[in-house]
């Protein structure tokens, strides 16, 4: 269909979607008028070879009884067709539409947002009526909710994002935690993630010569400098982020042992944290979680909000940085 809609484009420059026009052409064979590529094309205003093709779409791969009568110089249905061939959707797949609709939490306020949901209501509205309805009732019994959603600068997302889907190079200015000031860099946006409901874009930074995570939040302004980039083969977000606990990947190596009270446990039974994790049961009820990882700084904020059910064996650095943590809190 989409070899249509481009010949359509060429022969008119308003020229209607693919489906709207093969519905025209649908409701003209019901009407028995028997209308023919010319006239159908002074209607829909196309050129007659677009409406050809769209026949032979909805006869060929719609499976559709059209015919040509040579004697009235026109198309017709040689059999009965009480309508016109709508998506086919199973109630497993209707269901998990209404999933996909409400996990569009995770775009809201990005540049994603309008496109996804145009999509979804699209798909929503081929489907029959009666269809429709049951999705109404779908609607009421499940929703997302996020605890925090990011705040962004939607021009400066929408740029980002245009970048890396055209491998754009960039000039970014960049705040850096904890700072006021902000820094100019040039970078090759590499991939745009969203992990854990925040938006993180992960590009080649040219004055450090290696690739940085960047927090779109932070990005004061962002310009295309005119020059595309070809992205290394070497890059790849599961290998970078394979021994992290978040975002941030480290040359280090920690072997990292935490035990959890019984009041605890069972939240931490019920989840998987890291790839890497291995689960043993304690003596009354608590439980122990090892993990491999590559950088604490992550992982310390995580134990510290368990409050006092985590109790960190080791490494020694992790469990003095969360003591002192925890002291600078009481002070």
């Amino acid at each position: 269909m989409q070899r249509s809609n481009d010949s359509a484009k060429s022969d008119y420059p308003h020229a209607r979607p693919p489906l709207e026009r093969m519905l025209r052409i649908h409701q003209a064979l019901q009407a028995g008028k028997y209308p023919n590529a010319s006239s159908l094309a002074r209607i829909i205003e196309v050129a007659a070879k677009t409406i050809h093709r769209d026949i032979e779409f909805m006869r060929d791969r719609l499976n559709l009884p059209i015919e040509f009568d040579g004697s009235r110089k026109g198309y017709y249905y040689t059999g009965e067709v009480n309508a016109f061939p709508t998506m086919q959707i199973t109630e497993g797949e209707l269901f998990a539409l209404v999933v996909a609709e409400k996990a569009l939490q995770q775009y809201r306020g990005t540049s994603f947002e309008k496109p996804l949901l145009s999509a979804l209501r699209k798909m929503e509205e081929s489907l029959p009526d009666t269809i429709s309805l049951n999705l109404a009732e779908i609607e009421q019994t499940i929703s997302f909710r996020t605890r925090a959603e990011p705040i962004l600068d939607l021009k400066i997302f929408d740029v980002l994002a245009r970048a890396v889907s055209g491998r754009q190079q960039l000039e970014i200015h960049y705040r850096k935690p904890g700072q006021t000031a902000t820094e100019a860099r040039q970078v090759d946006p590499y991939h745009l993630a969203n992990i854990n409901g925040e938006w993180f874009l992960f590009a080649f930074d040219h004055a450090r010569k290696d690739i940085r995570t960047f927090a779109p939040g932070r990005i004061k302004s962002a310009k295309p400098t005119g020059k595309t980039f070809e992205r290394t083969e070497k890059f790849s977000l599961e290998k970078r982020l394979r021994d992290s606990f978040g975002v941030h990947s480290g040359e280090g190596k920690y072997e990292v042992v935490l035990q959890f009270s019984a009041r605890a446990a069972d939240y931490v039974r019920e989840k998987k944290w890291h790839g890497s994790q291995k689960l043993s049961e304690l003596k009354e009820g608590g439980v122990e979680l090892k993990l491999s990882l590559s950088s604490l700084s992550e992982i310390e904020r995580w134990v510290l909000s368990w409050g006092g059910e985590a109790k960190v064996i080791t490494p020694p650095e992790l469990a003095e940085s969360v003591c002192a943590a925890a002291r600078k809190m009481l002070e």
